[in-house]
């Protein structure tokens, strides 16, 4: 049976929701893309294993593989994307809709739509002059907790000797991101009246002496880190959320802060969470078991290539662009775990990302091609 056309594979892409989210009413299992995927790998050659995430029931990852052993070249990516809100959009999000010379859908760029490149390729492409292996990689819950990711670094089943995601970067070479730590604060006092508030113990007081270290924090990380190759050079703190108090006739019993922390390569997550604690331990003696800081979820470490590593050599000849740093997460640092070079390369860009009407110009289409064909033949083809 004749695979689909690179637009039919597209659209069948598209049209399987796959949206992966912390809230439940959203969340859904992405089984139907890795079981689609599967199966046109498998007639292409590819030995498919599709594992169950443990951490993530009803999550799963895809591994294909055409030859034997270590080495070669992983392309990856997710299958997830995230929600969408249906009256912004003006097309259906899970219809494939070309119209001005683009591709509408949700995943078009984010990231559904990488895979149908990949395999067009392969459609092209003669597999059996192949002599290292090529793997496929595709992933789950990318936009939520990286928990496909995350097990695949920790199985350590393969190691390939390069890997490409085929994230949005405008086909630019990514070869370096920024971490993302989601850290919570919770102060809890003791409430009673307001008309006299030293019978209790107000939350909100102590939180403002906790933003005011936290203040000294960000001044911190701006003197003692540098790192010129992204537009904001140190780590950044920046407050999120917070919420706290029930009644203003109230003491307030609880107050709860949420921050965003953004390591840069070679600074670890441990680091910056240590900081904080640190920062706060004055206010934790004065105030014992009344703070308390936890992760909101499990950090994403920063990321690096290699800076002389053969794949951004190549990636910029084949791509005519030079390398670049960004600021968003991938799952690049645990790809990287297993022991591979990694970039971050695909088209589209970015700023189209969890957009409404999230689209892939047609004039990426000839180029990716063309990139990814280059790469698969230079490091899979001796």
């Amino acid at each position: 049976m004749a695979l689909p056309t690179f637009l039919n594979l597209y659209k069948d892409l598209i049209s399987i929701p796959s949206i992966s989210s912390t809230d439940p009413s959203w969340d859904q299992s992405n089984l139907n893309v890795i079981n689609q995927l599967a199966s046109w790998l498998e007639e292409l050659g590819f030995k498919s294993e599709i594992q169950a995430v443990r951490s993530a029931p009803g999550k799963y990852n895809l591994i294909a593989t055409l030859g034997e052993g270590d080495g070669g070249l992983l392309l990856a990516g997710h299958t997830d994307t995230v929600p969408y809100d249906a009256g912004k959009w003006t097309t259906d999000p899970f219809t494939l809709t070309e119209k001005d010379n683009r591709l509408y859908g949700l995943g078009s760029i984010d990231m559904k739509g990488f895979f149908a490149f990949v395999i067009e390729v392969l459609k092209e492409i003669d597999i059996n002059k192949l002599n290292k292996p090529l793997r496929i990689l595709a992933t789950a819950d990318e936009e939520t907790t990286m928990a496909g990711a995350q097990e695949i670094a920790e199985q350590k089943t393969f190691r390939p000797d390069y890997a490409v995601i085929g994230e949005p970067t405008g086909m630019a070479p990514v070869t370096m991101h920024k971490g993302h730590m989601s850290e919570g604060i919770r102060i809890t006092g003791s409430s009673g009246h307001s008309s006299d508030p030293d019978k209790g113990l107000n939350a909100i007081e102590i939180m403002h002496l906790v933003i005011g270290e936290l203040k000294k924090v960000q001044q911190r990380f701006k003197e003692k880190y540098h790192n010129p190759h992204f537009d904001v050079p140190y780590p950044t703190l920046n407050f999120g959320s917070i919420s706290g108090g029930d009644s203003p006739n109230r003491i307030c019993g609880c107050c709860e802060l949420h921050i965003d922390m953004r390591p840069i390569p070679g600074i670890t997550t441990s680091e910056l969470f240590i900081t904080v604690k640190q920062a706060l331990s004055e206010i934790e003696k004065r105030y014992p078991k009344s703070v308390e800081v936890y992760h909101l979820h499990e950090p994403i470490p920063s990321y690096q290539c290699p800076e002389h590593s053969d794949l951004i050599n190549r990636a910029e000849i084949f791509t005519g662009n030079p390398a670049q740093s960004a600021n968003y997460c991938t799952e690049a640092p645990f790809i990287q775990q297993l022991g591979c070079d990694t970039i971050i390369l695909g088209p589209g860009h970015i700023t189209q990302a969890h957009q409404p009407n999230e689209y892939l110009d047609l004039s990426f289409v000839k180029p990716t091609k063309e990139v990814i064909k280059k790469l698969i033949t230079h490091y899979c083809v001796t």
